[in-house]
C-alpha cells in the first residue's frame, strides 16, 4: 500500500494451486464482498472468514487493518492478522516495541538484572565463604566491595532494547505487515460500506490516509508529571530519563511506592545509591498482597532506604546542583536527584476518538469489552490506552484477542483473573488469580496457607533469607484460585501456581506432582499439600 487510492478493496484470482495471484483493482470485489457477506447474515452467521480472504466464486476480499501503535498490544495484533491473510498496516512514530521495549519495560528489568548481581553478592558472599581478594575494604569501613559504572550498564540497556525493537520490526515486515511511521488519527465516523479513515501524519508534515476494514488503537501511555515537578532531564527525572544518566546518582529522592517507584528505588539502593522513598499511601506497593509488602519495606530499610510512608510530594525544584523536594505538610527533603514515578496518562488526545464514536472515560482511557472492542464499529483498543492491567502480556493478549475476535476466528474473552503478573524487586513479587484482598472482602471463599522460604533447604543453601509461598483454594474442592511468591526468580515460580489457576487443578494433583529435592518450587509443593490436609481434616 502506497497510497491512499492503493487501499481500496482489491480482487485477487488465485492461479494453479495459489502459486500466481493476479490482483485487479475496482468495484467488482465490493459486489462480491457484499454478497458473500449479504449471504451470511441470510444465513445467520458471520460473514466467511471475516479477516481470512473471503471467496466468491474465484475471486477473494482482503480484509484491510489498521494498527495505531506499535507496542507490545500493537506487534502482537499485526502477526496475528498477518498470519490470518488481511492486509495489515502498523503505524507507529518511535519504534516497533513501542514504550514496553525502548523506554519502560525491557530498559527497566535489564538495568534490574545488573542490580540484582549486586544485591545478591552484596547480601550473601559472606555467609557462602567467598573471598574477594586485594580489594577488599577494612572491616571498619563501610566501602562496597564491588561497585558499578552507571554510564556503562545504561549503554548497555539502550543497546539491548533497540535490538529488541529492530528485532520485532523484522518479525512484522517477514509476516506480511507494512510498518509507517507517523502518528495516526481517526477521520469521522464509519463510512456506509463499514469501512474507516485514519489519516497519518508524518514527521516532516505530509499526510496519508489509510482506510481500514478496523482499526485496533494501541498507542500506549506516558509518564504522569506533577505540575511544580517538571523534569529536566538532569536533576529531576521520570522513568524515561533515567537511561541518559552516566554517574550513579549519589542521593536519590523517588516519589511513588508504585510498582515503578519500587523497583527503581530497589535497583539504585543495590547499585550504590542513597535512596529516599516517599510514599503517599501506609505502606510501599500498596496495590500488592499486604504480606508480601510489608516483606519488601522491611528488606527496603533493613538494606538501608529511607521509606517515608504518608508524606505526598507537593513540588520538586532544583537547587543548583541539589533537588529539594516539598511534601504537604511543609517538610522538605534534599537530594542530588528525584526520580518522578506518580503514574501514566493514556496516549488517547489528539485521536478523534470522540468524533469516530469512541467512548473515552474521564480518565483518558479507552472503554473496551472483554473481546478489546470499543464503542465505535470496526474500532478496536488494547494494552495501557485501555487502562487494564498496565502489563505487556495483557496488552499483547488484548491485541491478539481483537484481531481473532474480527476476523472471525475462535477467541477466548479476557479473563484477567488468570493474568500472572511481577513487581521486579529484590525479592521479587509475583501474583495470579484472586487476591487476599478478594478473600477479606468475602469476594470469594477460599482457604490460604503461606510458607516462608526460610523452611525450604534449597533457600539455606543460597542464603536466602526472605519471601514465601502462598496458595489460595476453594473449601469444598481444593480448586486452586490463586497464588503469591515472594521469592528471587518469583517470576519464574508463579508459573505453576499459574497454570493450576488456568485449568483448575486441585491442592491435591500440585501435591502428588513430583518437584526436584532440593529446589524453591518445592515449597509450591508443600503449601499445597497443607492445604490438601486442611481439605481433608475440614471434610472429616
Amino acid at each position: 500500500m502506497r497510497g491512499a487510492a492503493r487501499h481500496e478493496p482489491r480482487v485477487e484470482i488465485a492461479g494453479v494451486r495459489g502459486v500466481e495471484r493476479h490482483v485487479v483493482e475496482g468495484t467488482a470485489v465490493n459486489t462480491c464482498a457484499s454478497r458473500v457477506t449479504e449471504a451470511a447474515r441470510i444465513r445467520g452467521r458471520r460473514p466467511p472468514g471475516r479477516g481470512h480472504l473471503e471467496a466468491c466464486g474465484t475471486m477473494e476480499y482482503v480484509t484491510r487493518i489498521v494498527i495505531i501503535g506499535g507496542g507490545p498490544g500493537g506487534y502482537e495484533a499485526a502477526l496475528v492478522a498477518a498470519q490470518l491473510g488481511a492486509e495489515v498496516t502498523v503505524v507507529d512514530c518511535d519504534g516497533l516495541g513501542g514504550a514496553s521495549v525502548l523506554t519502560d519495560c525491557v530498559p527497566s528489568k535489564t538495568l534490574i538484572a545488573t542490580a540484582e548481581v549486586m544485591t545478591t553478592f552484596d547480601s550473601s558472599y559472606q555467609e557462602l565463604g567467598i573471598i574477594v581478594a586485594d580489594d577488599t575494604p577494612p572491616a571498619e569501613q563501610s566501602a562496597r566491595v564491588v561497585g558499578v559504572d552507571l554510564g556503562k550498564v545504561n549503554r548497555r540497556v539502550k543497546r539491548l532494547a533497540l535490538a529488541q525493537s529492530h528485532d520485532i520490526t523484522a518479525s512484522v515486515t517477514r509476516a506480511g505487515a507494512r510498518v509507517l511511521r507517523g502518528r495516526g488519527r481517526l477521520e469521522g465516523m464509519q463510512s456506509l460500506d463499514g469501512s474507516r479513515k485514519v489519516v497519518v501524519r508524518a514527521a516532516d508534515g505530509t499526510e496519508e490516509t489509510l482506510v481500514a476494514d478496523a482499526v485496533l488503537i494501541a498507542t500506549g501511555g506516558h509518564p504522569r508529571e506533577l505540575p511544580d515537578a517538571q523534569p529536566d532531564g538532569e536533576r529531576i527525572l521520570n522513568w524515561t530519563q533515567v537511561y541518559d544518566l552516566d554517574e550513579l546518582p549519589e542521593e536519590l529522592i523517588v516519589v511513588g511506592s508504585g510498582v515503578t517507584g519500587a523497583e527503581f528505588a530497589g535497583a539504585y539502593q543495590a547499585l550504590g545509591s542513597r535512596v529516599t522513598l516517599v510514599s503517599s499511601r501506609d505502606r510501599v506497593l500498596p496495590g500488592e498482597d499486604p504480606d508480601a509488602a510489608a516483606v519488601l519495606e522491611d528488606v527496603f530499610r533493613r538494606r538501608g532506604m529511607n521509606v517515608m510512608a504518608r508524606s505526598r510530594a507537593e513540588s520538586a525544584k532544583r537547587v543548583g546542583d541539589r533537588v529539594e523536594v516539598t511534601l504537604s505538610d511543609g517538610r522538605v527533603i534534599s537530594g542530588s536527584h528525584c526520580l518522578m514515578a506518580v503514574g501514566a496518562i493514556p496516549n488517547s488526545s489528539g485521536m478523534g476518538l470522540e468524533e469516530a464514536g469512541v467512548k473515552v472515560r474521564d480518565s483518558g482511557h479507552i472503554w473496551t469489552d472483554k473481546v478489546s472492542r470499543t464503542t465505535a464499529p470496526g474500532v478496536y483498543a488494547a494494552g495501557d490506552v485501555t487502562g487494564i492491567f498496565a502489563l505487556a502480556s495483557v496488552a499483547a493478549m488484548q491485541g491478539r484477542i481483537a484481531m481473532y475476535h474480527f476476523l472471525g476466528d475462535s477467541v477466548t474473552p479476557l479473563n484477567l483473573k488468570t493474568v500472572s503478573s511481577n513487581v521486579f524487586t529484590d525479592p521479587e513479587i509475583a501474583t495470579v488469580g484472586y487476591s487476599q484482598a478478594d478473600v477479606d472482602a468475602g469476594k470469594i471463599d477460599a482457604r490460604v496457607v503461606k510458607l516462608p522460604l526460610l523452611r525450604n533447604p534449597r533457600a539455606k543453601m543460597q542464603g536466602i533469607r526472605d519471601g514465601f509461598v502462598k496458595i489460595f483454594c476453594r473449601p469444598g474442592t481444593g480448586i486452586v484460585v490463586g497464588g503469591v511468591v515472594v521469592a528471587p526468580r518469583a517470576s519464574e515460580l508463579i508459573h505453576p501456581i499459574s497454570i493450576a489457576v488456568d485449568n483448575n487443578l486441585t491442592v491435591e494433583q500440585i501435591a502428588n506432582a513430583f518437584t526436584v529435592y532440593p529446589s524453591l518450587s518445592g515449597s509450591i509443593a508443600e503449601v499445597a499439600r497443607q492445604l490438601h490436609t486442611r481439605k481433608l481434616t475440614d471434610e472429616g
